[in-house]
């Protein structure tokens, strides 16, 4: 399949700094040399008015590679990590659940029995099936990947009609939202038994969850100024209020349980601390109307999201130690990255349902001798920018 492959911000920038460092004009601890400003950071005036002058954005170094989906006008949605560590997609509007190789870039596609299923998320389960949410079809769906055959689960409230998005526990109970229907549930895939719980907002629209260290659930409320939380053994809701005009999509919750969730309506990234209610807002790169869609953490703790307002479409990773945010294009213009899907090795998988690809994102490494080159300067960068 073809396949675009770019690596952004590495050779220039690699290049530059070690010609900096050669020529000597990267001042050393207590020299007089002339101070060049660190490559991550954009200089304030580019930044516009409108940004906080504490918050920088810089150029992000990733390599980045898509393939097109076989099958034309798939609108790949969501993207998830599996078991074998292959990257598995949804094709909305063609009713299959697709598989790619990052490797060797092969592709298999699984054709769903269901007429118009209209599958939107995905994931895997520690067997390696992948379960998916028939968006347009009131059901939830289980695939073997070794045979093929599909079992779908039946949503048991006519009113349930679109399930959304879905993800297991350590236990291994399946979550899910059910966007127009404004419900919440669970699945046991041991009895098949679905409970609903209506989410006390109504029309709130329940979209991205995820679940917490702890087992519980947490939800966007996409058309609510609110984040959820399910109790794993009541299924009760509790709500958290976020800031006027927040409109919250997708959400991921770091090591400390901390969720950050991305403001489609206000073109921000935030962070809702569930322990005091505390919420905190970063302006994403593009703005007011860069529209934060798809996010997702890495095992290094840096928090990486799309901006799906802009053409071409974003990407960004945001570091919360330093608060610094870095940025680049998706290649392909991404089309709508809807979500994306870390893998352990820290790699990102994103899904481009406007320009029918899927790809996969690499982080840069800094060269080991360029490491040592810059190990003793004071405006030393990151070792993986």
């Amino acid at each position: 399949m073809k396949a675009n492959w770019r690596t952004i911000g590495g050779i220039g920038a690699v290049a530059a700094l070690v010609a900096a460092c050669a020529a000597g004009v990267i001042a050393s601890r207590g020299g007089q040399g002339t101070q060049t400003p660190p490559l991550h950071v954009r200089p304030v005036s580019e930044r516009g008015k409108d940004f906080p002058p504490e918050l920088t954005v810089g150029e992000l170094h990733v390599s980045i590679k898509e393939w097109d989906v076989p099958t034309k006008g798939a609108h790949p949605h969501d993207p998830t990590v599996g078991m074998d560590g292959a990257l598995w997609f949804t094709e909305q509007m063609q009713s299959k659940i697709g598989r790619v190789e990052p490797s060797t870039g092969a592709f298999k596609e699984f054709p769903l029995k269901v007429d118009n299923s209209g599958p939107h998320g995905l994931v895997a389960d520690a067997e390696g099936n992948i379960w998916f949410t028939g968006n347009f079809a009131h059901y939830i769906g289980k695939l073997d990947p070794q045979t093929g055959e599909v079992k779908e689960y039946k949503m048991p409230d006519p009113k349930a009609e679109d399930p959304h998005s879905l993800i297991f526990d350590a236990e291994g109970i399946l979550w899910f939202t059910v966007q127009v229907g404004n419900f919440v549930g669970r699945l046991d895939p041991q009895s098949g038994k679905i409970e609903l719980r209506t989410v006390p907002t109504a029309n709130s629209h329940p979209y991205g969850i995820q679940v917490n260290s702890q087992g519980i659930p947490f939800f966007c409320e996409f058309s609510a100024n609110k984040l959820g939380s399910i109790d794993p053994k009541t299924l009760a809701i509790r709500e958290y209020p976020l800031p006027e005009g927040v409109r919250p999509r997708r959400l991921a919750i770091d090591g400390q349980d901390l969720v950050y969730f991305t403001d489609f309506e206000g073109g921000n990234l935030g962070r809702l601390n569930p322990k005091t209610g505390a919420v905190k807002l970063w302006p994403s790169p593009g703005r007011a109307k860069s529209q934060p869609y798809g996010i997702a953490i890495t095992p290094d703790e840096m928090v990486w999201y799309s901006e799906s307002g802009v053409q071409p479409n974003t990407l960004v990773r945001f570091d919360p130690k330093t608060e610094a945010m870095a940025r680049t294009n998706i290649p392909s213009g991404g089309g709508t990255v809807r979500n994306m899907a870390a893998t352990a090795d820290g790699r990102v998988y994103i899904a481009c349902s406007g320009v029918n690809k899927v790809g996969v994102v690499v982080p840069a490494r800094w060269p080991p001798f360029l490491a040592a080159c810059i190990a003793e300067e004071e405006r030393c960068p990151e070792q993986s920018p």
